[in-house]
């Protein structure tokens, strides 16, 4: 599995430069905070790009003009070590807008490059489509299911997973959860990749380390890199029983 680390890691230049270096990683850069792309492409194992949905959606300022991303994309995608890039989309939009992006980002010179977005408020007819059109499927959070591992986004999850994976359990395409990297979820959903800002967002907090705490924030880097690296998807989906909540689970 490819856990995808957000970007930009804040921090020196050396120290983000070594830590990207080090450890097979791969890195997800987003559109509008692409400070650390020159290091990760040419360092990295791997990267994706993002498109900044995410947080245009958190600002309230969407994107109108997506040929400014079209264009960054084609600037980074002949890179050896780039892996996909987002297809744009709208959070809390309609089914028909997020079906407009893709069509007009397919007919983009990039289209062969993009990964399209399924929001888990989104139909599970629009879902199946997805799965038989698409290779790689991204998974976002979103309107009701806006929190990950509540029980109500947990069920949404079930319910896609029975769309997404066949009578064994085995996932119809390759599965990438936006902002998933937390290690219950990682170990519960058959994902091929999962991202997530953890190491950018807690290297930076002492707090979240207890009594002992790694004095410098490379050193947080790193232990909470190894933290998330250590968990694995499974190969299959199980579902849950009706009896077992995601916590029952997180416990085993």
């Amino acid at each position: 599995m490819r856990h995808y680390h957000g970007t930009p890691l804040g921090g020196t230049r050396d120290s983000v430069a070594r830590f990207i270096a080090t450890g097979n990683r791969h890195f997800l850069v987003p559109f509008g905070r692409e400070e650390d792309l020159p290091i990760v492409a040419e360092a990295s194992t791997g990267f994706c790009l993002d498109n900044g949905a995410f947080s245009a959606w958190k600002t309230g300022k969407p994107i109108a003009d997506w040929s400014p991303y079209y264009a960054w994309v084609e600037a980074w995608c002949r890179n050896p070590r780039f892996d996909f890039a987002f297809i744009p989309d709208v959070i809390d939009g309609t089914e028909e807008e997020n079906d407009r992006l893709i069509e007009e980002f397919g007919c983009s010179a990039v289209g062969r490059f993009g990964v399209p977005v399924w929001h888990l408020n989104e139909s599970l007819r629009r879902l199946a489509r997805l799965v038989d059109d698409w290779t790689v499927i991204a998974l976002g959070s979103s309107g009701e299911y806006a929190k990950p591992k509540t029980e109500r986004w947990n069920r949404r999850m079930s319910d896609a997973m029975g769309v997404l994976c066949d009578e064994h359990g085995r996932p119809k395409a390759r599965l990438h959860g936006l902002r998933m990297l937390d290690s219950a979820i990682v170990a519960r959903y058959p994902f091929h990749s999962a991202d997530s800002t953890n190491v950018a967002q807690n290297s930076q907090l002492l707090v979240r380390f207890g009594m002992y705490k790694p004095p410098t924030q490379a050193q947080r880097r790193e232990v909470i890199a190894s933290r998330i690296e250590a968990t694995r998807s499974p190969s299959v989906w199980t579902p849950v029983t009706e009896t077992q909540t995601f916590f029952e689970l997180e416990a085993e």
